[in-house]
């Protein structure tokens, strides 16, 4: 089975110590400034998609729907995550050309 490099990217940002995962802990690193990428669930309710996509065009976070739940929880080594956000900007870059 192929793993998609952007996934990869992902557990290398979580190894690292970069992501905060979980939708209350996502939201807090988008408020404090720490984001520097937000992804969400291709499969997260409306409501969550909406609720991360305002914030993130208030805060001027750029927003991916990427993944689904079990994939993107998966990738980090936890199990389902709605959304999360990668909190170090070089490896932000990195896995939006990877998902580009």
């Amino acid at each position: 089975m192929q793993i998609d490099p952007a996934l990869r990217m992902l557990g290398l940002a979580a190894k690292a110590g970069k992501v905060a995962s979980g939708e209350f802990m996502t939201e807090n690193s988008v408020k404090t400034g720490m984001a520097a990428l937000v992804i969400v669930a291709t499969d997260a309710s409306d409501n969550t998609k909406k609720k991360f996509r305002n914030m993130c065009e208030f805060y001027e976070v750029p927003m991916y729907e990427f993944g689904i739940k079990d994939v993107l929880g998966h990738s980090i080594g936890k199990e389902f995550r709605a959304s999360l956000a990668v909190n170090d900007e070089g490896l932000a870059q990195a896995i939006m050309k990877k998902m580009d």
